[in-house]
C-alpha cells in the first residue's frame, strides 16, 4: 500500500532499538527522510547507514531541558522542514509503589512525558507550516491501572491526555495528533522479563513467554513491526480524518471502552 509519505521528513525518538528502530525502518521504506534520535549514537549511526532513504542520526538525551531545541534544529538544518514527529522514547520502572522513591518518579516523567512535551512544543511551528502530524507511542497502562506499574501508568495517562489536548489545538493549526497504545511487544525489554521468569520458575524461555502472554489474556506478543505499521498509517494522509485517536495495538488485552 502506498501511504503517500514519499519525500516527507520525520523525527523519531527512541530510535536505536525495539519499536523505535522498526518505526524508522518502516518510514524509510516508504521514502521518508528520518531523523533518528536516541542516546546511543553508534547504534543510531549504524541504523541510518542501513536505510534506503537518506536520514540523519542525532544523539541526544531528551531528559535535558534544551535537547528538544537541539534535535529540532538538527532536523531543520539537514532537511529544511518537518512533517512528522513520533514520540517513542521512554521506559518506566516497574515495582512496588511503596518502594519507588521520588527519583524513580522524576526519571519516569522526565523522558517519556517531558521529553515528548518539549519536542511537541518545539516542533509545532514547523509541523503547522507543513500541515504535518504527531504520533505518540504511549501504552495501554495509561488506560488500565496496575499495582506494579504505577509510574508507567501515570506517565502514560498524562501523555494520552496531552495527545487529546494537542489534537484539540491541532484542529485550528492543521496539525494531526494521534497515539498508539502498544501492550506486550517482543522487544529486548520484554525478553528480559521472559528470561527472569524462566529462571525463577526453572522453565525454558518459550514456555515462560507463553505463560506471560496467557496471564495477559492474549494469544501472543506483538512485534515492533506491527506497532510501526500502525504509526505509519496514522502518520499518513490515509488517516487524514484521525484526530486525537488512540489506537490500541494490544492483541485484545484492553477490554474496556
Amino acid at each position: 500500500m502506498n501511504l503517500q509519505l514519499h519525500g516527507k521528513v520525520a523525527l523519531v525518538t527512541g530510535a536505536s532499538r525495539g519499536i523505535g528502530h522498526a518505526i524508522v525502518e518502516t518510514l524509510a521504506a516508504e521514502g521518508v527522510h528520518v531523523v533518528a534520535v536516541a542516546r546511543s549514537g553508534d547504534a543510531l549511526a549504524d541504523l541510518v547507514a542501513s536505510l534506503s532513504t537518506p536520514g540523519l542520526a542525532v544523539a541526544a538525551d531528551l531528559r535535558e531541558d534544551m535537547a528538544a531545541d537541539h534535535v529540532l534544529a538538527a532536523a531543520l538544518n539537514a532537511f529544511g522542514r518537518l512533517d512528522l514527529l513520533v514520540n517513542n522514547a521512554g521506559a518506566t520502572v516497574r515495582g512496588d509503589f511503596l518502594a519507588l522513591d521520588d527519583a524513580a518518579w522524576h526519571d519516569g516523567f522526565a523522558l517519556k512525558f517531558f521529553g515528548a512535551m518539549r519536542l511537541c512544543r518545539a516542533a509545532w511551528p514547523a509541523l503547522r507550516d507543513a500541515q504535518g502530524a504527531i504520533v505518540n507511542v504511549v501504552g495501554i497502562g495509561g488506560r488500565t491501572g496496575s499495582a506494579e506499574f504505577t509510574i508507567g501508568g501515570a506517565v502514560n495517562a498524562a501523555l494520552l491526555n496531552l495527545t487529546k489536548a494537542l489534537a484539540d489545538r491541532g484542529v485550528a493549526d492543521g496539525v494531526r495528533v494521534n497515539a498508539v497504545n502498544p501492550s506486550g511487544i517482543a522487544t529486548e525489554r520484554l525478553q528480559s522479563r521472559v528470561r527472569i521468569q524462566a529462571r525463577e520458575r526453572g522453565i525454558d524461555e518459550a514456555l515462560a513467554a507463553q505463560q506471560i502472554a496467557s496471564t495477559l489474556r492474549v494469544a501472543r506478543f506483538g512485534t515492533p513491526q506491527e506497532i510501526a505499521a500502525a504509526v505509519a498509517f496514522l502518520a499518513s494522509p490515509l488517516a487524514a480524518y484521525c484526530q486525537g485517536a488512540v489506537l490500541d495495538v494490544d492483541g485484545g488485552q484492553t477490554r474496556t471502552l
